[in-house]
């Protein structure tokens, strides 16, 4: 099997990786890298569990070769975090009581800052477009809404 060699800005920091041409990028933040806050759902794009920002667009990292990810800006949800503080989108999250398993989260958060970074201030229906790739089984969305428009009227 080919092997690719790529560069990666993940979370601020250069990686050079020699990676499988069938390897995603999910495995590679997952495995190579330690970053276990993305997630792994379904493995076919369907959940939005594994969703990270990739120069600035949110995309599910199941579906990304590493080899196509080469000199890509890549966000996780760890790399929200800034001086021990998480995002104010996390924060919300917790206060409103949009967090059960927590297994989709991670996913919820990066689609919700993807949104903030191009609309700080969206409505309901903008919040729910913006997350209707990410599947909770837990919560029922309300609260996890709630908590997104909150933050964009901070």
């Amino acid at each position: 099997m080919p092997r690719y060699h790529i560069s990666l800005t993940v979370n601020g920091d250069l990686h050079e990786l020699n990676v499988d041409a069938r390897q995603t990028l999910m495995q590679v933040l997952r495995q190579d890298l330690e970053l276990h806050g993305t997630h792994e759902g379904c493995g076919s794009g369907d959940c939005g569990a594994c969703t990270v920002l990739m120069n600035n667009e949110p995309v599910p990292s199941c579906l990304v070769l590493a080899a196509d990810a080469h000199k890509s800006a890549i966000v996780t949800v760890e790399g929200l975090v800034q001086n021990g503080e998480p995002h104010a989108v996390q924060k919300a999250i917790v206060a409103h009581g949009g967090i059960q398993c927590g297994y989709c989260t991670p996913g919820i958060v990066i689609s919700s800052v993807a949104l903030l970074q191009e609309n700080p201030h969206p409505n309901e229906q903008e919040v729910r477009e913006a997350i209707a790739g990410n599947l909770c089984r837990c919560t029922g969305y309300q609260k996890i809404v709630d908590a997104i428009v909150a933050v964009g009227h901070e």
